[in-house]
């Protein structure tokens, strides 16, 4: 065992087409939201809940490769660790950041082709209890990830579509920008001992930087190819 660390009006209506032609514009002034109040407590929940997608990328890497998950850890500091057994080692370790961008870039897609927001809210917030509740042994993360969890099922109860629709954007673009972020921070500006680049230089022999160098860039190629398809499918609504 080991662990992996850290309803809308159809189309042919014009205001419709008008609201579609609008909505683009949303992510980018959301991604720009969340850069600005980066270091803030505004974007701190926002953060821890990108640590549980990573977390949960690594287990279901080892989960899809044969493996098992024993645990998933959070901290407060934003650390965070998956304790998985078996499973194909080097594809955990990379699941950890692509995966939080994959679950990110999910997030965004679905809130772009469901109409009814407040169902996919309360679907992910569903989830997130559940997957709290079968995986995080540790008692913040249990707290954060059962109340996480309840606000999305509360947004999907008493919010209205549009502001859940707003929501799942916020959660989607902070998720794709934060692991694009920690890939440069901790891969490639500084080598943390432990992390995930570190992890796989032991397995596959190249230096923490050359994974930090490769995993950025499929981030980066994904961000782009997320975001292209998102906004075409919102121009499409």
């Amino acid at each position: 065992m080991s662990p992996t660390p850290r309803p809308g009006h159809g189309a042919d209506h014009p205001a419709a087409s008008a609201a579609g032609s609008g909505r683009p514009g949303l992510l980018a002034v959301l991604a720009l939201a969340v850069v600005v109040a980066w270091g803030t407590p505004l974007v701190y929940p926002l953060k821890v809940f990108t640590v549980l997608l990573h977390e949960l990328g690594h287990g279901a890497a080892a989960v899809l490769t044969g493996g098992s998950i024993e645990r998933i850890e959070l901290s407060g500091d934003l650390g965070g660790a998956c304790w998985s057994r078996g499973g194909f080692r080097p594809l955990v370790l990379a699941a950890g950041y692509l995966g939080s961008m994959l679950f990110g870039g999910l997030i965004l897609l679905a809130s772009a082709r469901v109409r009814r927001d407040e169902l996919l809210a309360g679907v992910l917030g569903g989830a997130v209890v559940v997957l709290t509740l079968v995986f995080v042994r540790t008692l913040f993360g249990l707290a954060f990830g059962v109340g996480f969890g309840l606000a999305l099922l509360a947004a999907a109860r008493w919010l209205p579509a549009a502001a859940n629709d707003v929501l799942l954007k916020l959660i989607g673009v902070t998720s794709v920008l934060y692991a694009v972020i920690d890939i440069k921070q901790d891969l490639i500006g500084r080598t943390v001992p432990g992390s995930d680049a570190w992890a796989m230089s032991r397995e596959l022999f190249f230096p923490p930087l050359f994974w930090g160098v490769l995993w950025m860039a499929l981030a980066l190629a994904s961000a782009v190819a997320l975001v292209r398809v998102t906004v075409n499918l919102e121009r499409g609504r």
